[in-house]
């Protein structure tokens, strides 16, 4: 008994019962790397299950201490030990040429909950960026920069993970995060309302009680939220493997975080991700705006506070 296997982008080949996956792509002219010969020693004939999981032979003790060692999620299958008991299997080979042998070989298992090839997954985008700090640079000397902005980001991070987010990327006097990766997406929306208007708390009394008093400046913030399907994973880009979260919601969440400057409002949330909301006390306002890359106009909930006077100034 033989049946059809579809390597994605490349070729739909015949695989015989109790024949691998491996031998069957070699056998048919696919160029499948296995740097061990196909004993379970390596990883490089790893596939991705993209369809027919279920038609695939269970993973034996050699693949289950391999993907237990290196993170690896269901979907990752080693070629050398999987055999096929159906029809309709498609898969993706991950390791092509050398250079994908050196990236891949040099990936180790992390603490995270995607790894390597990355997975569909529905999250809340929280995007910040802190609107006056430019101004405190240029009126304060470097060690005080560098203090005050390890203060900020500590109470930005403390707002985040007390409500189960996590900081995918930080730059300069502003950073993204997401929510929901271990939770339904309601609940990670619920947990970015919260973080967020926390946060804004947090900074209000940080201003009052610290940076008025020893700096003679308040700081202020944008947020952007969002919600939608996107690709998550580890990148690794030889440095270290950071969590990335990448599609289209990433991209309105961060144009929402930059409409906060001509909405005047520090916390802008996308009509889409404030469906979630469980808070039925509030009616927040709402605006209509135009997104750069989107066609008609977006609806969005102004859950924040105006700037005030000189800061508004200031992003004119």
């Amino acid at each position: 008994m033989s049946f059809e296997v579809e390597f994605k982008g490349e070729k739909i080949i015949n695989i015989n019962d109790g024949q691998t996956i491996l031998e069957a792509s070699l056998k048919a002219g696919i160029p499948h790397y296995h740097e061990c010969g196909g004993n379970a020693k390596c990883s490089t004939c790893r596939i991705l299950v993209l369809k027919g999981q279920e038609q695939l032979s269970a993973p034996n003790s050699k693949e289950l201490k391999l993907k237990k060692l290196l993170g690896f999620n269901d979907s990752i299958r080693l070629a050398c030990q999987t055999t096929i008991t159906g029809d309709s299997v498609v898969v993706r080979r991950l390791i092509r040429d050398h250079t994908d042998v050196s990236i891949y070989s040099s990936l180790v298992k992390k603490d995270e909950t995607f790894l390597e090839v990355g997975e569909e997954k529905d999250l809340a985008l929280f995007f910040l960026d802190i609107r006056n700090f430019t101004p405190f640079m240029q009126q304060n000397l470097p060690f005080d920069v560098i203090h005050m902005i390890r203060r900020l980001f500590q109470i930005f991070k403390t707002n985040i993970e007390t409500h189960h987010g996590k900081i995918i990327e930080t730059a300069g006097d502003g950073f993204y995060a997401v929510f929901g990766i271990d939770c339904p997406l309601k609940e990670g929306v619920n947990n970015a309302l919260i973080a967020g208007e926390h946060l804004l708390v947090d900074l209000n009394d940080f201003n009052e009680t610290y940076a008025k008093k020893y700096f003679n400046h308040c700081f202020e913030v944008g947020i952007g939220l969002h919600a939608g399907t996107v690709i998550v994973g580890n990148i690794g880009l030889g440095i270290s493997n950071n969590l990335t979260a990448m599609g289209l919601p990433v991209n309105i969440a961060s144009r929402l975080q930059a409409a906060t400057k001509e909405l005047n409002n520090s916390f802008v949330v996308s009509d889409y991700a404030y469906s979630f909301s469980q808070d039925t006390t509030k009616s927040p306002r709402t605006a209509d705006i135009y997104l750069r890359g989107l066609s008609g106009i977006c609806k969005v909930f102004l859950l924040g506070d105006s700037y005030n006077s000189t800061i508004q100034q200031s992003l004119l």
